[in-house]
């Protein structure tokens, strides 16, 4: 079976979803993440979708559960690489992803996660 690789760069993961995802593999991917972000007591959660060039209303609802997941154990997520189908399927299925942070690319996703963790250790 597929694994999705979780990284871990300095107090974030980044997860690169690099093939294309079907409903098994997405809830391996939440338990994966989770335990990890607890393992590693990682504050943010970085994932790239970039090589996805669809997604469905589970995968919409898989990333918005990892956010929520995430949020609880104290990590900010950011999803970067959307393409423009995703983006406007996921509009179209009504999925706005509350718990969600976008950013166009893993620069961009980093320096947000800097930004959100920063923000909540002045506050």
């Amino acid at each position: 079976m597929d694994q999705i690789p979780i990284m871990k760069i300095g107090d974030c993961l980044l997860v690169s979803i690099q093939v294309d995802m079907h409903d098994q593999l997405a809830i391996s991917l939440q338990d994966n993440l989770t335990t990890r972000i607890v393992q590693t007591r990682a504050r943010g959660v970085m994932i790239d979708i970039s090589a996805l060039e669809i997604v469905d209303s589970f995968i919409g609802r898989m990333l918005n559960n990892i956010a929520s997941m995430s949020r609880v154990l104290d990590a900010v997520t950011v999803v970067v690489g959307m393409q423009p189908a995703v983006a406007i399927t996921l509009v179209e299925l009504g999925l706005t992803l509350p718990g969600v942070r976008t950013a166009l690319d893993v620069d961009r996703g980093l320096a947000l996660i800097r930004r959100l963790i920063d923000d909540e250790a002045g506050s």
